[in-house]
């Protein structure tokens, strides 16, 4: 089959079992010992990011013991600070929400007015008339009075905290963060310290009898990580910076503490940044009487996270996570759901090493195709399956997108030609149905048709009909016939003017040519598909109109890549017989997986081109001199 280069031998019963058995003890696992997991992770993704940090220190000639201790005592400052900030932000908030009272419940009045109120008034009028219905059926019912119920206008004293007690409710609420802070401070000096040795260890544990493989998959892992690390703290750091500065030019109170949760938040994907705009937006909502604030805050958020996310990530990223989009929003519910919200915050992280473990380590290829940003499939295959599909309109739209930056003629080496050699490896196997057989047929034809420069003159139903029944190539020329007439352009014509296009006789050939000769139309050349039949019956016939010497150059197009190459001879003698002026050029389409070398010039032929651009290039340089 095309498709599998690499085939994978299928798995009996019993490791199926056994892979879904421990597919469930690694998921209990790192729920049971998230305790424990958490902080070694949450090291390990630290040591990564501060690894290029560490090294720009050895190189300035420090040891790596005070290396290692200038960064994780600069991560913990840094850390301090931050959350000193945000703490003293909060404290400063908290005392002045009392001012904002009075705003806070003017606005609630309005909301309540705007929606509530209305909502009852209608329920009032719907009552009324329910009750008018009802009032019969109720008649003559006694019925008891609701009893309200009764209350205790007793109420406990509180009893008030001695400065002991207020003490220890401090410290039990700030213990867990403080031990968790302080287990991934240890596992971090110590993993910074034996950086090097670790690696190699992992390397041997998981790799030893293939060193070259580990090595790449450990390398690619840490750099794209400190990669993505590192650009994503800055991008942060340059998000809150931002909005800071945007909170306190519109004068939005605690605008660093906005510019700090923003900076933090964002590390969630997705919905990190709007958490900390919806806050920002209820505070603005509250300080001042009109909805300004709130909208010019709202405002300043979406103006950023926009020009941040569609200019500067993608330059600073690109594809440096390697991660699909629905892969992190996955990502995310998955290591929330199995850890909380520190799980939120290590997905991407966590998802990246399963990418790349995918992509060298053989047992978890199936992580590398679900999760990674690369295609599953390579272009011909897709413009393969989509021609089974009989989805001509996908196949165009992604041409499209691929014509923007490159040539129609490149399009045709690097996704047409291969995608038609899957096919004929298909028929010749017999694995084509007469259903896809037709779907295909007709997908290729309006991808075809797209290339050139001439309009269809048949209805599509008619066209449908015509590639079923026809010949394919015969089809596609029909259809420049009809529009230019049966010599597929005027005869009196200027000197030099006429490029011919001849197939070496066989389907694969002449369709080839076809496409060439769409190729070449498209670059206001003009083109002619001709076989040696055809140059005998204008040979045969009169043609006062025709110019002499029109034809300069003549491509003969074999599609069997270099074990076509007699064909392709025998063609270049015959022309060489009819138009010894003519330059005759052998063009050798590469088979698929072919890498012979090209055969030497022969008596006939002047150059030859290995690919449909090279062809076109050829032309376009005789025409230009």
């Amino acid at each position: 089959m095309p498709f599998t280069s690499d085939p994978q031998p299928i798995a009996s019963a019993s490791q199926r079992s056994l892979i879904v058995i421990a597919t469930g003890v690694v998921l209990a696992l790192l729920y049971f010992g998230r305790e424990v997991m958490v902080p070694i992770i949450l090291a390990l993704i630290l040591a990564l990011l501060m690894a290029p940090f560490v090294r720009l220190l050895l190189k300035m000639r420090l040891g790596h013991a005070y290396a290692v201790l200038i960064a994780v005592l600069l991560l913990a400052t840094v850390a301090t600070g931050l959350m000193t900030v945000i703490g003293s932000q909060i404290v400063h908030l908290a005392e002045s929400l009392p001012q904002y009272e009075r705003t806070v419940q003017a606005k609630l009045q309005i909301l309540h007015d705007l929606t509530i109120a209305r909502l009852g008034a209608m329920q009032g009028e719907a009552g009324k008339v329910i009750n008018a219905f009802g009032a019969s059926s109720v008649a003559g019912q006694g019925q008891a009075a609701p009893v309200a119920p009764s209350y205790t206008n007793a109420m406990e004293v509180p009893v008030l905290a001695s400065p002991w007690n207020a003490i220890r409710s401090v410290l039990s609420s700030l213990w867990s963060p403080l031990e968790t802070a302080g287990i991934v401070l240890v596992v971090l000096v110590f993993v910074l310290l034996e950086y090097e040795s670790l690696r190699d260890r992992f390397i041997r544990a998981i790799g030893g009898a293939d060193l070259r493989a580990t090595t790449a998959g450990i390398n690619d892992a840490g750099e794209r990580l400190s990669r993505f690390f590192v650009s994503q703290f800055s991008v942060n750091f340059g998000v809150g910076l931002a909005i800071w500065l945007g909170l306190a030019a519109i004068g939005l109170p605690n605008a660093l503490l906005w510019g700090a949760l923003t900076a933090v938040l964002r590390f969630v994907p997705y919905v990190g940044v709007w958490l900390a705009a919806l806050l920002a937006a209820l505070l603005a909502a509250a300080v001042t009487p009109g909805w300004s604030l709130l909208l010019m805050t709202l405002g300043l958020f979406v103006v950023v996270e926009a020009i941040v996310s569609q200019l500067l990530e993608p330059q600073l990223y690109g594809h440096a996570t390697g991660l699909s989009p629905l892969a992190v929003v996955v990502s995310a519910i998955f290591w929330s759901w199995l850890w909380g919200p520190m799980g939120l915050v290590l997905s991407t992280p966590l998802t990246l090493c399963l990418v790349v473990m995918g992509r060298h380590v053989r047992g978890f290829t199936l992580l590398g195709i679900l999760l990674g940003d690369t295609p599953a499939l390579t272009l011909p295959q897709r413009f393969y399956q989509r021609a089974l599909s009989g989805d001509a309109d996908e196949i165009i739209a992604a041409a499209r997108t691929f014509l923007r930056q490159r040539s129609i003629a490149r399009y045709c080496d690097v996704v047409l030609l291969p995608a038609l050699q899957l096919a004929q490896m298909d028929l010749a196997q017999k694995a084509i149905g007469p259903e896809q057989l037709l779907k295909a047929r007709t997908a290729v034809v309006k991808v075809i048709e797209s290339l050139g420069r001439e309009t269809p003159s048949q209805p599509r139903w008619r066209r449908r009909t015509s590639v079923l029944d026809e010949d394919l190539v015969h089809y596609l020329r029909q259809q420049r016939e009809h529009v230019a007439g049966r010599w597929q352009g005027p005869l009196a014509v200027a000197p030099g003017s006429i490029v011919l296009c001849m197939g070496g006789g066989n389907p694969y050939d002449d369709l080839a040519t076809e496409i060439l000769v769409r190729i070449l139309r498209d670059l206001h050349v003009d083109a002619r598909h001709a076989s040696l039949r055809d140059v005998e019956d204008f040979e045969a016939e009169i043609h006062p109109e025709a110019t002499p010497n029109a034809v300069s150059m003549i491509h003969v197009v074999n599609a069997f890549g270099a074990s076509g190459w007699e064909s392709s001879d025998a063609v270049a003698r015959e022309v060489r017989k009819r138009f010894a002026d003519a330059i005759i050029i052998a063009v050798l389409l590469p088979h698929l997986l072919e890498t012979q070398e090209p055969p030497e010039l022969g008596e006939y032929i002047d150059r030859i081109a290995q690919s449909f651009e090279q062809a076109s290039q050829y032309t376009i340089e005789k025409f230009m001199k």
